[in-house]
Formats: C-alpha cells, structure tokens, sequence
C-alpha cells in the first residue's frame, strides 16, 4: 500500500467534524460511579455507515439486528452498553435490541433504521430494558464534541483503561480526521476480537467505499490481535461518516488517502488491545516473512500468538525459542526445517534451523521492554509474510476469567 502522510491527534472518535459521543451510567452496572452506556452520532450533509460483525454462529442479538439494519438503512448512530451481552437471550434479547434502535432514532429524531445497537459483557442473561429507559434520553441529553472520552470509559468491560485515538490528513488543500475509539481485553482471537470498535470520519464518501475501506482495514489489525484464541458473540466495528468536511474531487484518490489512514488508526487501537490483554504485562509482535504465501506466514504467526508455551515463556522473560519453533512447525505452513530464522527482541537465537549462541543477561535486559517483538523467517525465498499482536499469558488472566461472573 502506497504511504500517506498523516499525523496522529491526541482525541477520539469525536475528532472529526460533525461528530458528537457521550457515556452515561445507566444501570446496567451497580456501581453508580461506573460509566455504563455509550452513544456516537454523526451529523452532516452526506452520512455514510458500514460494519464488520463476528464470524462467531453463536452470535448476540445486537449483531443479527445490526447487519438487518445496515442491509437497508444507512445509521447516523450507535448506541452501546457494557455488563450485559445480550447474547445467547432468544427472542426476548433481539426484541430488546430492536426496541433499543427504534427508541435511540426516535429520542434523536432520525428515521427508523438509522441507530444501531452494542452490547458488551456476560453472556446469557436477559438485558432488561429499564436502564435504556434512563440511559437514552441522558445520552443524547449528554451528547458533546468533547463525549468521546466518556463514551469510550462506557463501553469498557475487563480493560483497564479506555482506548482511543485520532488521526487527521491533509487532501486537496483539505484537513480530513478519522476517530475511534475499541473495547476489548479478554476472549480476543481475530474474527475480531471480544471487541466494540466505533470508527468515524468527516471525509464524504460513498457507501461501497466505506465498506471496502473498512474490510481492508479490519483485515490488517483487528484480525491480527489475539490474547486467548476465543472469539466473542458480539464483536462489531462500525464505521460512520458525517461527510461534513469539504467534498474530494478525485474519488479514487481520496479513497486510497482515506483506507490507509483508517488503517493506521485500526492498527494503533488494534495494538492497544493487545497491550491491554487481561493480565498482561507485555505487548508482543509476532512478525513472519519469507513464507511460501501471505497465508502460509499468517497460519504460522497466529500459532505462535497463541501458544500458552510461548505466551507463558514470556511472561517468564525466557528466551525459550524453542517454544517458538514449535509452534510454526505444527502451523500447517510449508517450509524446511533448515530454512528458519527467529530473533526474540532484536537477538539472533536460530539460523538456519540450528540455535546460535546468546547473552542470557542481555535477554533477561531485553525482555524489561513493553514490547517483545518475536520475528521468524521461513526461508522458503517467497514473499509471504504477516504479523500478529498478541500478548504475554500469566497468573491474572485466570484470576480475572475465573471470577468474571462473581
């Protein structure tokens, strides 16, 4: 992909123009003091939306409604809430999550159709409609250009703190933004994540285009993370346009300037859930090349993303390759064995399939950063390569899981 310039700002999703966001408690958690439910809205002259939803069957009943919706209707807005999934809840939970977009367009006075619906928490228990009743009108009451930070406080469940971000870039003589904001800590495995994302810019653009911009992107970052392998019921991103900002002249190359910003963002919010695993205490990069394909270097990253060996080696700061060697081996890619490169944190440990000597207090120094990055060469003199976000495994991801209902 061709690079654009573009510059990271220190906001949200309410960065671009014609965008409003607010957090609220509603009561879908008891503590009061803790921010529950959220609402993005794009206001302009040329609204775009699109979303990408779990590939999970089991899926909530905010992500049938939602792809429902989208198929007809063009959202303005999103409304979410944490604590509760409503997944796995019948009939009663799609009939919530349908009353919940009709009565968020209604209190905004947008057309049936165009508010879509979140939810994020445990699974299986009913979402009673009490606290949308209290929650809606406080939202959009709420509703500011300085909401983001709110709004992505709200829809946190097990992360410890909110992730945002914002990107803004400069086309024919115009400044364009994108904004964002991700939930999501535990049950990650790409196809997505145990993820809410909302995703919003001012650029007009059309509805083909936001789809494709957003297939593109979510394929390089929010596909790439994983913490535990588990992919959730609800993971959605969703993708709003205001198109208040000034029209671009040159549709295919405003296009191109907007995916590769959009996926900038989505790579750092990506990288951010990683860091933010539950229990985590290292961010790690998992980078494979020289693979005999894309896919065969994919297959192997993601097996040593989520190997509890490998994950656990780091946690442990042990420069343990062979855990690494393993995991590609049993990944299904194509390679010889005396192909194989790997580097843990910039250190040589394998070429050409045999170990190579190392400093053990200089990896122990090593493994002090915030970032492990593991990097493997299959030597097979292709082009196929990938990389993978994950994170270290340790004794606070099964404390947190463990008691995640108590």
């Amino acid at each position: 992909m061709q690079e654009y310039e573009i510059t990271f700002i220190d906001k949200g999703v309410t960065a671009p123009a014609g965008v409003k966001a607010a957090g609220v408690h509603a009561g879908f958690r008891k503590d009061p003091n803790r921010l529950d439910a959220a609402l993005v809205v794009a206001e302009g002259p040329h609204v775009t939306s699109a979303g990408v939803f779990t590939k999970n069957v089991f899926c909530a009943a905010p992500v049938q409604v939602d792809r429902e919706l989208l198929e007809k209707h063009t959202a303005h807005a999103v409304i979410l809430n944490s604590g509760n999934a409503n997944a796995a809840t019948g009939e009663p939970g799609l009939d919530i999550a349908r009353k919940t977009a009709q009565a968020t367009a209604q209190a905004l006075g947008l057309a049936e159709g165009e508010a879509l619906v979140a939810s994020t928490g445990v699974i299986g228990v009913e979402l009673d409609w009490g606290p949308f009743e209290v929650g809606i009108p406080a939202l959009v009451n709420a509703l500011s250009k300085d909401g983001g930070h709110d709004a992505a406080c709200a829809i946190m469940t097990t992360d410890t703190h909110p992730k945002e971000c914002a990107a803004s870039f400069e086309f024919e003589g115009n400044t364009y933004t994108i904004g964002g904001m991700v939930k999501g800590s535990g049950m990650i495995q790409p196809n997505m994540a145990t993820m809410l994302a909302v995703l919003t810019t001012d650029m007009p653009l059309g509805r083909s285009s936001a789809k494709e911009a957003l297939r593109r992107a979510v394929n390089v970052s929010f596909n790439r993370v994983t913490v535990d392998s588990d992919t959730s019921t609800n993971d959605s991103v969703f993708f709003l346009s205001s198109g208040a900002a000034p029209v671009p002249q040159d549709d295919d190359e405003a296009f191109n300037v907007l995916a590769y910003a959009l996926r900038a963002v989505c790579e750092n919010l990506a990288r951010q859930i990683a860091a933010d695993g539950e229990g985590a205490t290292k961010l790690v990069t998992v980078n494979v090349r020289d693979a005999a394909s894309d896919t065969d270097a994919d297959a192997a990253a993601r097996t040593v993303a989520n190997s509890p060996l490998v994950k656990t080696a780091i946690a442990g700061h042990d420069c343990n390759w062979g855990r690494i060697a393993a995991a590609v081996g049993r990944s299904g890619a194509a390679f010889r064995q005396n192909d194989v490169d790997i580097d843990i944190i910039g250190m040589p440990v394998l070429r050409a399939g045999l170990p190579c000597g190392f400093d053990e207090d200089e990896a122990l120094k090593r493994f002090e950063a915030d970032e492990i990055v593991i990097d493997v060469s299959l030597g097979t003199g292709k082009g196929g390569q990938a990389r993978v976000w994950t994170c270290d495994l340790t004794h606070e991801y099964i404390h947190i899981n463990a008691d995640y209902r108590s």
